[in-house]
């Protein structure tokens, strides 16, 4: 995709299905530095200009000190100037989340503790910023993935929420109707920002092994993305229950 228009056609119709943004909404964009997340909110940037919408952005990335256990450091450089280019704080939280989870903790599969562990964090940076959503950049394959990560390995139907309300701050997934290949396209032709990975475990998780057990599954079964997403919203299972 790199149709500017097409994009933000797709998260326009996430965000009104789900009501994920309501006038005068304060946002804080979880950015890691990745593409997913900095395309998120480069669209969101660009949604907040029309005139049917008002809300304001913040940028927050929590850096998980990844240094402590690799010693190469994550450089934000790039992504601090894209906020700045756009008119959008951003905002870097150091945390020791690395050294928790592979030394501390020694966890066997850290991705789901470092996650809960960012989410903490991003949390508390919202609330303390004064912003009451939370944005995060999951899309269509983060969802498909998670539901059959559920099914096959945890035996259970569920999935992430495009919504979840919590007590003080709004979670919110607007690129949940969006391919992931979709989005590198996205960032090259506009030119967005994406910073080099740097956790050591990128490339050897289960859901990465996943990935590529759907990516086969689509080969020969086109469509297997929007189809899961679409049995979420018709079965109504753990908030996907579009207004659309």
């Amino acid at each position: 995709m790199k149709n500017k228009q097409t994009a933000l056609g797709v998260i326009r119709r996430a965000v009104e299905n789900y009501g994920m943004i309501k006038p005068g909404d304060r946002i804080a964009v979880g950015v890691s530095g990745g593409k997913d997340s900095t395309a998120l909110l480069w669209l969101l940037s660009e949604l907040s200009h029309f005139g049917d919408y008002d809300f304001g952005l913040e940028a927050v990335t929590v850096d998980p000190s990844f240094s402590d256990v690799t010693g190469k450091d994550a450089d934000y450089s790039a992504l601090s100037s894209f906020c700045e280019r756009i008119g959008v704080r951003h905002t870097v939280i150091k945390t020791k989340i690395a050294s928790i989870v592979f030394e501390a903790r020694n966890e066997g599969s850290p991705c789901s503790l470092c996650s809960r562990l960012r989410r903490g964090a991003l949390n508390d940076a919202a609330e303390a910023l004064g912003c009451g959503v939370l944005a995060l950049g999951h899309h269509m394959d983060d969802a498909a993935e998670t539901f059959m990560m559920n099914l096959l390995l945890g035996g259970k139907v569920a999935c992430f929420s495009p919504v979840t309300e919590y007590e003080k701050v709004r979670l919110i997934r607007p690129l949940i109707y969006m391919r992931e290949r979709e989005i590198a396209p996205l960032c090259r032709a506009f030119s967005l920002p994406v910073a080099e990975k740097v956790c050591p475990e990128d490339g050897a998780t289960e859901r990465e092994r996943m990935k590529k057990t759907l990516r086969s599954l689509d080969r020969d079964y086109r469509g297997v993305y929007k189809a899961v997403v679409g049995a979420l919203e018709r079965g109504g299972i753990d908030g996907w229950k579009s207004r659309g």
